[in-house]
């Protein structure tokens, strides 16, 4: 009988700042995706971002508080430090030089799976991991029937791609929503753990210059 790979899942973001959406989507992997490890990975420098991102430190530091309070997850700081654009296929082939049989399984949302052509050696990325496409449980067409993402309608999809979902419970939340408010001093208590408000607020970050 054929052992099962252990699988480490990978979930990448800016987290400026990581949110209660983000804390959520976290636990649904460990609960449904058979994780041994969930790695966290802050973006360092964002090819794909069009603003400049918080400092690295602050965003760190927040994504360690967000998650540290997670069984098997672990915040790991390499893309912060590689120099140069931040592209997710190094990440994942650093992970199989160091952990040779280990499953990765790459866990983004139906938005990034859209885009997945655009993104740097994507067709060796799905040579490589499982993708997790997180769906929101209240995506619905008119009818009422669900509407989804299907990954098999990507151009150029190479053959072997292999894809999973994530169900995820209603969410609103936003990253974007959260520095608009925490910049016109509003309170975001409810919107992100208590610990990263608590780090916005003494680091005054997001406030207008």
């Amino acid at each position: 009988m054929a052992l099962t790979a252990m699988r480490i899942g990978v979930f990448g973001g800016a987290f400026d700042p990581p949110h209660n959406t983000h804390l959520r989507l976290a636990a649904a992997a460990l609960a449904q995706l058979d994780l041994a490890e969930l790695r966290i990975f802050p973006t360092g420098d964002a090819w794909h971002k069009d603003r400049t991102l918080s400092p690295a430190a602050d965003r760190l530091a927040m994504a360690r508080l967000a998650f540290g309070g997670l069984p098997r997850v672990v915040v790991d700081d390499r893309e912060m430090r590689r120099a140069g654009p931040t592209y997710t296929l190094d990440t994942l082939r650093e992970l199989q030089r160091e952990f040779p049989t280990a499953q990765p399984v790459l866990i983004m949302g139906s938005d990034q799976a859209a885009a997945l052509p655009r993104w740097q050696g994507w067709q060796e990325i799905l040579g490589i991991a499982i993708v997790s496409i997180a769906e929101r449980l209240e995506s619905a067409g008119s009818d009422g029937s669900a509407t989804r993402f299907d990954p098999r309608t990507l151009p150029g999809l190479p053959t072997g791609a292999r894809f999973e979902s994530l169900a995820l419970p209603p969410a609103d939340t936003s990253a974007t929503d959260i520095r608009a408010r925490a910049a016109r001093g509003e309170d975001i208590a409810s919107l992100v753990p208590l610990a990263v408000a608590r780090y916005i607020d003494q680091h005054h970050l997001y406030v207008p210059a």
